[in-house]
């Protein structure tokens, strides 16, 4: 199984922005984790990144002939971005949103995701776990 995960906004600044919240880990050292965790796993998977939300929709469009599921991160994109949502519909993939805080326990703005309601499930404030948990999560769906 191939997997893309996509980190989203800000999230290059892993290590420096709010460590209390996100942690020290730096994303280099994220997607080391992933890579490991997904070997142990028995699924094959690429990191990405973005800041920006078309690059995001654009990465998610172009996964579709090319994997066979998506774990997300929007970063602050899952509290508003539609156009992410419907990236995530328009794909005949499995998708899981993974974030590395609760994003249940934060400010209100940041306790709904939109993006999240189009995808099969989502992982949230475990750190980096979150990845690995989305990651058996799609390894176990059924392929179709």
């Amino acid at each position: 199984m191939r997997v893309l995960v996509i980190h989203g906004p800000n999230l290059n600044l892993l290590g420096e922005r709010q460590p209390e919240i996100y942690g020290r880990q730096t994303l280099a050292e994220l997607d080391e984790f992933i890579a490991t965790n997904a070997r142990e796993i028995g699924v094959t998977v690429e990191c990405v990144q973005h800041n920006s939300e078309g690059a995001i929709v654009d990465a998610i469009h172009d996964a579709r002939t090319r994997f066979d599921a998506i774990v997300i991160n929007p970063g602050a994109y899952s509290h508003y971005s539609y156009a992410i949502a419907d990236a995530i519909a328009s794909v005949h993939v499995p998708v899981v949103e993974a974030h590395l805080s609760n994003i249940a326990a934060r400010e209100a703005h940041r306790r709904t995701s939109v993006t999240a309601a189009a995808c099969v499930g989502s992982v949230s404030g475990f750190g980096a776990r979150s990845y690995v948990l989305a990651l058996r999560a799609v390894a176990q769906i059924p392929e179709k």
